[in-house]
């Protein structure tokens, strides 16, 4: 297997980060990465999600993310397998990849408060 080199996490910048994690593609596809929390194929990450896109766009999307440092990627075989870098991230921006997810802190804090009489 050979690993596919991504930014040092010291390298990491929140601006290109967050213009990563920008497009709606690439924000599903890092918290279905979450979900699966371990190795997994490129081309399975978004199968149960409603985001449907041809093998060159996936490829796109996934430099994107490596580039920006939010993803590892590695080739096995002719299989490239990605996860999540998230105790990097977690250290370079605390809370970042939390915040992301649709169950977490992030949902809570947009909620209104309920009025009370």
């Amino acid at each position: 297997m050979t690993e596919v080199t991504e930014p040092a996490s010291e390298t990491m910048t929140i601006d290109v980060v967050l213009g990563a994690l920008a497009d709606p593609v690439r924000l599903t596809f890092v918290r279905a990465l979450d979900a699966a929390a371990d190795w997994t194929c490129g081309s399975d990450v978004l199968k149960d999600t409603s985001v449907t896109i041809g093998k060159s766009t996936l490829s796109h999307h996934i430099k994107v993310l490596r580039e920006a440092g939010l993803i590892r990627t590695r080739v096995d075989g002719i299989r490239r397998l990605v996860t999540l870098r998230y105790d990097e991230v977690e250290q370079r921006f605390p809370g970042l990849l939390s915040m992301l997810r649709e169950d977490g802190p992030a949902r809570a804090a947009t909620e209104a408060p309920t009025p009370t009489a």
